[in-house]
């Protein structure tokens, strides 16, 4: 398949661009940074395209099978993850492909005996405040997202904790925060990587969010 990532230079995009050459993928690599693009390993089967995501018009994602937003933000940008997904969904109305594939955060998901929202935790800390906006701008991503009917589309959460790392055995969820038999709420770069290929080469979600964590 020929997958676009956008935001291919961060945490979740390079690696999600890795794993998509291993497994034999066309991969198109964007982000804004021509420098970080080149600073990809070299492979035959990637392209890279420098250019602002929201510049993207339908005939660049009707070129590809599979859109992935792994856009990241700046605290004080976080808007840009509702906006860049209104885009995307706006442009592609009324169609069943290329199939776009969600990065979201653990902030949408459930957690504790009341069910209540990881983001509420979150925002409950004063010393969050520096970063809250993210999660909550995710969040509303999703709201939005789950009124689409008529594009086809998955989201991804990853659990808790979610830095850079190899992948490892997994944990696959749907709404509900995962914690590992060692009580921890992790997910590395590698993980959430494998996690999107399998879904994006075995689809078993549709216009819905899941999760996954390290087991």
């Amino acid at each position: 398949m020929k997958i676009m990532i956008i935001g291919a230079t961060g945490m979740t995009g390079s690696a999600l661009v890795t794993t998509a050459l291993d497994r034999g993928h066309q991969v198109l690599a964007v982000a804004r940074s021509a420098e970080k693009l080149a600073a990809l390993p070299a492979h035959a089967n990637l392209t890279t395209q420098v250019k602002d995501a929201f510049s993207l018009t339908k005939a660049d994602l009707s070129a590809v099978d599979i859109v992935v937003d792994a856009m990241a933000s700046a605290p004080d940008h976080a808007y840009l993850h509702v906006d860049l997904a209104t885009k995307l969904v706006a442009t592609l109305r009324q169609t069943t492909a290329p199939r776009l594939v969600f990065i979201l955060g653990a902030g949408s998901l459930t957690t504790g005996d009341d069910h209540h929202l990881v983001v509420r935790d979150i925002e409950s800390d004063p010393a969050n405040d520096a970063f809250v906006a993210i999660p909550k701008n995710q969040l509303s991503e999703l709201t939005f997202l789950r009124t689409v009917t008529n594009v086809s589309w998955v989201g991804i959460s990853p659990a808790a904790d979610f830095h850079d790392g190899p992948a490892t055995p997994a944990i696959i969820g749907t709404d509900t925060l995962l914690v590992n038999a060692q009580g921890q709420s992790v997910t590395t770069s590698g993980t959430m990587a494998v996690a999107v290929l399998d879904e994006i080469e075995h689809p078993q979600h549709h216009q819905t969010r899941f999760t996954v964590a390290n087991q």
